[in-house]
């Protein structure tokens, strides 16, 4: 079975989001839990399946996508814990570093995630959805 989380995003301003996203570096990330990333011990590269519930922007709080769409993401190269978010991600979604994603990871290469079992050790509270200070996206040239 899953687990389930809401996390915030981490990464760069926009402007350098805008240009990482045209070259395909690491722009956007966050953290698994420590718990499951020691419990599967992930890696560089490892392969993070799973669904995109919901996205929710900093500035306000409010949900601005309702996805549900499945997701194959990778592990970055420069932290065992951090899955890095695909540039078409974040422009479909204009994400910044100030929004937050609902998802429920399924599985790391391909091995299911606590069977028989549902976790939810990484949940972003509802009430500090609302950040005091964010960027808005801007959009790759």
């Amino acid at each position: 079975m899953p687990e389930k989380m809401r996390v915030i995003l981490c990464g760069y301003d926009p402007m350098l989001v805008r240009g990482y996203v045209k070259t395909g570096e690491e722009a956007l990330w966050f953290y698994l839990p420590e718990e499951l990333a020691n419990d599967y011990n992930t890696k560089a590269g490892d392969v993070v399946k799973g669904t995109l519930e919901k996205v929710y922007e900093g500035k306000n709080g409010t949900m601005t996508a309702e996805p549900n769409e499945k997701f194959e993401w990778k592990i970055s190269q420069f932290n065992r814990m951090a899955v890095v978010v695909p540039g078409d991600v974040i422009t479909k979604y204009e994400l910044t570093a100030w929004h937050f994603l609902e998802l429920t990871v399924e599985a790391i290469n391909d091995q299911e995630v606590y069977p028989g079992e549902t976790k939810a050790r990484k949940m972003w509270p509802e009430d500090r959805l609302k950040l005091h200070f964010t960027l808005d996206y801007v959009p790759p040239a």
